[in-house]
């Protein structure tokens, strides 16, 4: 069955679920769609971690004591957030594939390069098979492709990377993991009454945006 992996290049918590989806999701295929998180931000009103301060810091120490419990490296970029597009648009160009995806989880959470340094792009390209980094990344087709799948994943309710999407059901976070996978194994899981009730919990209070 494909799951649908919607990311964005800004996540550690995305490079460090990764690693786990084969050992987790052993029957399922799965398809990386790179996604623009500030326009799904936008769209549900939120902030990023990073855009919280204390919560930038909190994201970042846990991801590093998550890679160290896990035995992964892992190298905080030079500077956070950063301009995620020309990644997202490489990782299309390139097929959108998890060898694709892992390259550029490599380059960018465990080099230190600066990938907005020219240099650094390039070098990211060649490991890619591109050679030509502003052609990939100016092609109309794979902007239009990057907003398709922005596009879905709003429609889908996703509100954040990393998110599994098995069929109408949605995971977010590294954290949901196995959830992801329970569901996956029992598709009925959500309708025993225990968490249908999930979903109707009313709201007694509403803050003004």
């Amino acid at each position: 069955m494909q799951v649908d992996w919607f990311i964005d290049f800004l996540s550690p918590y995305a490079y460090l679920q990764q690693f786990r989806l084969a050992e987790s999701l052993p029957k399922a295929q799965i398809q990386p769609r790179p996604i623009v998180l500030g326009a799904v931000l936008d769209h549900w009103g939120q902030l990023g971690p990073a855009e919280i301060p204390p919560k930038k810091v909190q994201t970042f120490r846990y991801a590093r004591f998550l890679a160290a419990q896990r035995g992964l490296p892992f190298v905080a970029p030079p500077c956070h957030p950063f301009n995620p597009i020309p990644l997202l648009r490489l990782c299309i160009a390139a097929g959108e594939s998890m060898e694709a995806a892992r390259i550029i989880y490599q380059h960018v959470f465990t080099t230190g390069a600066d990938l907005s340094a020219p240099d650094a792009l390039s070098a990211l390209g060649k490991d890619l098979g591109i050679d030509d980094v502003a052609a990939a990344t100016s092609d109309p087709a794979v902007k239009q492709r990057l907003r398709e799948n922005t596009d879905a994943a709003i429609a889908l309710g996703v509100y954040g990377v990393p998110t599994l999407a098995i069929g109408h059901q949605i995971f977010w976070g590294d954290d949901v993991t196995e959830m992801a996978a329970a569901y996956l194994a029992d598709p009925s899981l959500f309708d025993r009454p225990d968490y249908a009730a999930c979903s109707q919990i009313p709201a007694a209070l509403s803050r003004k945006p």
